[in-house]
């Protein structure tokens, strides 16, 4: 360690004369090293010369130790405490954490044990990220030449949830050049996941259960059911919009108070409310809740809220069709307000007697939404980690995690899940479509609908292939593949520049289709 990375560590001790060995152990490690023998004399040097750690000894004539940290903590509030004290005393051990002490080592000390704790204080996290960038540059070589591979769609999800693991650690680490070596990884992979669901979509959602990865239409079937036919009561929570990596900050939250079993399915296209939380409920492809429920189904609409009504109606019919009896009446509950949420944990306890209940949360696609119309939020959430910290904030403060606490808390198990993700986008793509065309900026559907750049584009001529509603002889669905956004020839600039850095969805990308479902026991 040179002089100029040198850390400077305060040793108070009333016996220092027989640490002099310890103290050039650690002095020959590059640490500088200053010492006191009482707390005043430690203050007192605290106000003249700033220090990066304290080793404190409990024991001391005068000023005890404990009684010492306290004031210590006023000259310097984020200056590592660590304890040092013959005692094993259970109960100062209590006071010492009471009063953050950051560590505590018990008399006689080893050398290698003091080194422990500063190497552990003062240079754990740089240590961490050194390895964390190793770790990654050798990872990074293995994942490039995985891309040559013949995926399935087993190998696709776990390679996506590695990525945004190592995107949630390399933001930690500061290291802005791999960061930048891993966003250009993601957009490879963005890319040939996008061709991998255009290639086999069609085979997916005409293969049977079992033969294709879980979608939309199976969440209910594979994850719901084996829960309610183990346990009489049975919470089930959608939040809509929820992306995989959001998931992952969420998840040590909820591990304080269930044990997470996690599992993975792939939305339908499109990857928007109306089509995707639809197919969730009723277990049924679009063109099947058409045929079978068209009083639920507004034919050539696009709009979110007029879609998703009837919600509760669709998963009653497929409880009915799966031979689900619940304990009592299925309950349905959305929640779009914070004075909703509030009402919502009051219920919780009514709500978790027997049965199902089923919970909507629209608080994160509400975000994503108006961040496209809000300046402050794009200044809030200018990329995706600022919007995943955005997403975690709201949580901690939620309805939702009351609502989960609530259920741990009545030993009711909990399915959670997402209807779709959303992708941050950045590349416009012209769409040459009629006035009647559907407003959604990554998937469309209108009369002859097109699209010159072919590359970026999965365009659906047959809908019934993709068992989508059929809405005209001559009318045709395009999504928007990898991050791009639709934008018409006659407003090019406007909507370049209204949308650009959106997170959007209704289209073909891991952010939106790959998503997460967690099985949640409580403790």
């Amino acid at each position: 360690m040179s002089n100029e990375l040198s850390k400077k560590i305060l040793w108070v001790d009333d016996e220092i004369e027989l640490l002099k060995s310890q103290i050039l152990f650690l002095q020959q490690k590059g640490y500088l090293i200053e010492t006191a023998t009482n707390g005043d004399d430690a203050l007192e040097i605290l106000k003249s010369s700033p220090v990066d750690l304290i080793l404190l000894d409990e024991q001391m004539p005068g000023k005890r130790g404990i009684e010492t940290v306290g004031e210590l903590r006023k000259l310097a509030p984020h200056v590592p405490v660590v304890m040092v004290t013959k005692s094993e005393e259970e109960d100062l051990m209590n006071q010492a954490i009471g009063r953050r002490v950051d560590d505590y080592i018990v008399k006689p000390v080893n050398p290698n044990q003091v080194l422990s704790v500063c190497k552990r204080l003062l240079e754990g996290s740089r240590i961490r990220h050194q390895r964390t960038a190793q770790d990654f540059v050798s990872r990074f070589r293995e994942l490039e030449e995985k891309r040559s591979e013949l995926f399935t769609w087993k190998d696709w999800a776990e390679t996506y949830t590695e990525l945004i693991l190592w995107e949630s650690r390399l933001s930690e680490t500061g290291e802005s050049g791999l960061a930048g070596l891993l966003q250009g990884l993601k957009r490879q992979w963005r890319r040939d996941f996008s061709y991998y669901v255009m290639k086999d979509y069609y085979n997916w959602i005409s293969a049977p259960r079992g033969e294709r990865p879980p979608v939309s239409v199976d969440v209910v079937r594979e994850f719901l059911l084996p829960m309610i036919r183990k346990y009489e009561t049975v919470l089930f929570i959608v939040v809509d919009c929820m992306r995989m990596d959001q998931w992952f900050q969420l998840a040590p939250i909820i591990e304080e108070f269930f044990d997470i079993e996690r599992k993975t399915y792939f939305s339908i296209l499109p990857t928007a409310t109306p089509y995707a939380r639809n197919a969730i409920f009723s277990g049924l492809f679009p063109s099947e809740i058409i045929e079978r429920f068209p009083q639920y189904w507004q034919v050539g609409s696009d709009d979110e809220g007029s879609l998703n009504l009837y919600e509760r109606v669709l998963l009653e019919a497929q409880f009915s069709r799966l031979g689900v009896e619940p304990a009592s009446p299925l309950r349905y509950e959305k929640v779009f307000t914070k004075e909703e949420g509030q009402r919502l944990v009051k219920k919780v306890p009514a709500l978790l007697q027997r049965g199902v209940t089923a919970l909507v949360v629209n608080f994160i696609d509400i975000l994503t939404h108006g961040r496209s119309e809000s300046e402050i939020l794009l200044e809030i959430a200018p990329n995706e980690q600022a919007y995943r910290d955005l997403v975690l904030s709201w949580f901690r403060h939620s309805s939702l995690l009351g609502v989960l606490q609530e259920a741990a808390r009545h030993g009711v198990p909990v399915l959670l899940t997402s209807d779709h993700g959303s992708v941050h986008c950045t590349r416009p793509v012209t769409v040459y479509a009629k006035r009647d065309a559907s407003t959604n900026l990554r998937y469309k559907f209108g009369d002859n609908i097109n699209s010159d750049e072919q590359q970026v584009t999965f365009l659906v001529r047959q809908p019934d292939k993709a068992k989508l509603p059929y809405l005209g002889m001559n009318v045709h669905y395009i999504f928007a593949i990898e991050d791009t956004y639709f934008v018409y020839p006659t407003k090019l600039r406007e909507y370049q520049n209204r949308y650009y850095g959106s997170f959007l969805h209704g289209g073909i990308s891991p952010e939106e289709m790959i998503l997460p479902v967690a099985l949640l026991t409580p403790k």
